[in-house]
């Protein structure tokens, strides 16, 4: 199991959000090798701002570990988390993010990547077309 099968499986949960009409974005929190959390997009189904694939995932891997701390996890998400999911990155203190695609507009590397743990890495760009065209295709049918 590496990058690009954990974030097939943020893919399958992305997809699930657009089937909901949600924006189709999807993660998972990975202990070890052991998918501990899914998650995607439901701002619109729970009329809650906060409700992104990220925040969803933290809370059920916290959950999972009986622990606010994610430090020995990897968050694998479709697309670059925003500034609030990335704030919530630090206090969850995660070990490593993985996202697909860049989100140029609302993405918290907009601002240097400052915002996350220090101890936090990253790597981006992991199936990044299949992931950007999923996002692409979702607000196309929209417009």
């Amino acid at each position: 199991m590496d990058d690009t099968y954990f974030m097939h499986q943020a893919l399958a949960e992305a997809h699930k959000a657009a089937d909901r009409d949600e924006i189709p974005v999807g993660a998972i929190v990975v202990a070890g090798t052991r998918i501990i959390a899914r998650a995607h997009n439901l701002t619109e189904t729970l009329h809650d701002v906060t409700a992104h694939a990220e925040m969803q995932a933290f809370t059920a891997a916290a959950n999972t570990l009986n622990s606010k701390y994610l430090d020995d996890c990897t968050l694998y998400v479709t697309l670059e988390p925003c500034i609030m999911c990335a704030g919530a990155t630090f206090w969850t203190q995660i070990g490593r993010i993985v996202y697909g695609t860049p989100d140029p507009k609302r993405g918290f590397m907009q601002n240097g990547g400052t915002i996350l743990h220090p101890k936090t890495t990253v790597t981006g760009g992991v199936l990044e077309a299949e992931c950007r065209e999923l996002l692409t295709a979702f607000f196309k049918g929209k417009r």
